[in-house]
């Protein structure tokens, strides 16, 4: 399958495509507080588009384990301002972090391009249909329960299988919806109501996840590499997430969601060209 956004091309399977954590947040796991300003999130956006990124997420609410929700008002005015002066400058594609239909709709109006939904269009009854009006891809993320409650409900007889099960009924539901199958695309949402050992086996499993959809793979930093590493600093997670991001390649990822680019850009290279004979 092939999705065209703009002036880029995703052909699904060729390569792996990077997509740039941008949190406008002050409370966010690893980088809260960093990209706060329209400014400083402008600055790291222009360093990632150097550095070669493909797609730029950009989210106006923590989603890390406890984090407190915040008004959709209070969203906007995090995300809109970077939305519109990135797209000024930039044609890079642009997904906006939301679980909010109004949000999503008021971003792809202001110049996104793709809505990423970490609840998998479940916290919002009105997402599906806005994201097919809209006529815009949407990432379908794993979760259980929410970012307050999501780490008490890791109870899965087989994770695998149950987020297969609750992917497939949210794809389901999309197409129902009028949202085009190959504007879909997946992401078993590691570290999501997930122990570590769950999120291991994800990674470890993930090929079985094909659903004949683009699987987005976040790995970028995050908690199930605290017992590994020993290190409970997410910013010096950088060379465990090259770890992860290459298991991922090697099982079928095709994007994956990153803070580091730079290093992530040159994992992706590499990988391609073990596992995709593709060289860029």
């Amino acid at each position: 399958m092939v999705l065209k956004i703009r002036d880029r091309t995703f052909d699904w399977g060729e390569r792996t495509y990077l997509m740039g954590i941008l949190n406008v947040t002050p409370d966010s796991f690893s980088d809260g507080g960093e990209f706060n300003t329209v400014e400083t999130a402008l600055s790291q956006a222009r360093s990632m588009i150097a550095n070669g990124v493909d797609i730029i997420d950009i989210g106006g609410e923590s989603t890390r384990p406890n984090a407190e929700a915040v008004t959709t008002e209070l969203e906007l005015q995090r995300v809109i301002p970077v939305i519109e002066q990135l797209r000024q400058s930039s044609q890079i594609p642009i997904s906006i972090d939301t679980t909010k239909a109004i949000v999503a709709e008021k971003a792809i109006a202001a110049g996104a391009d793709i809505v990423n939904d970490i609840s998998g269009a479940t916290f919002d009854p009105q997402m599906l249909s806005t994201v097919a009006k809209l006529n815009v891809p949407i990432i379908l993320m794993h979760i259980r329960g929410n970012p307050k409650t999501m780490q008490s409900l890791t109870d899965y007889q087989d994770v695998v299988q149950s987020v297969k099960e609750f992917l497939t009924t949210q794809v389901d539901k999309a197409i129902a919806a009028g949202i085009k199958r190959d504007k879909i695309i997946i992401d078993p949402g590691i570290g999501f109501a997930k122990k570590a050992e769950q999120s291991l086996e994800l990674l470890q499993r993930l090929n079985e996840l094909q659903l004949d959809l683009p699987i987005l793979v976040g790995v970028s930093r995050k908690s199930f590499m605290r017992p590994i590493l020993q290190q409970d600093d997410a910013t010096k997670r950088i060379w465990g997430t090259a770890a992860a991001c290459y298991g991922a390649i090697a099982r079928g990822a095709d994007i994956l969601r990153v803070h580091d680019v730079t290093q992530m850009y040159d994992v992706c290279r590499v990988a391609d060209a073990i596992e995709r004979n593709f060289v860029r």
